[in-house]
């Protein structure tokens, strides 16, 4: 059995978790709060991709009141992870690329990346484990 993705390419909202509350986030006012648009190479797609996204500590401040120690992430094929270190301003929530918004067949609706990777080798792809793609929750883990 393979894994089974929601049968639409569109998912319409992020969710915030923080304790017993959810709150969901439109995927359509998290585009419109991207207000940062630049361009990387982007070491899966083997090119410079123009990202639009939002600073991803910003965006938990503006949700949780401060930046988590730590967050679980929950992606739409249900891949799960628990990361700490986020009040870092080089990561961007990104919901848009080349000018499209992301879908889940392009690795979206969200997707957390370093905008700065500094001295890392693009060509090593396990470098970039911690970027997280399909995000389809992120829980705030006090």
């Amino acid at each position: 059995m393979g894994i089974t993705l929601p049968t639409t390419v569109f998912a319409q909202a992020l969710n915030m978790i923080n304790g017993d509350v959810t709150e969901k986030v439109a995927l359509s006012d998290l585009r419109a709060m991207s207000d940062e648009t630049f361009t990387l190479y982007d070491p899966y797609q083997g090119r410079e991709v123009e990202m639009q996204g939002v600073a991803f500590r910003t965006f938990l401040i503006e949700q949780f009141g401060e930046v988590p120690p730590a967050l679980h992430f929950t992606a739409w094929d249900d891949y799960e992870v628990t990361l700490e270190g986020w009040n870092d301003p080089n990561w961007y929530l990104v919901s848009s690329e080349d000018g499209d918004p992301l879908t889940i067949r392009t690795r979206g609706p969200v997707r957390l990346v370093e905008r700065d990777y500094g001295d890392r080798d693009v060509e090593n792809l396990r470098e970039f484990n911690d970027w997280i793609w399909m995000i389809r929750s992120i829980e705030a883990k006090w």
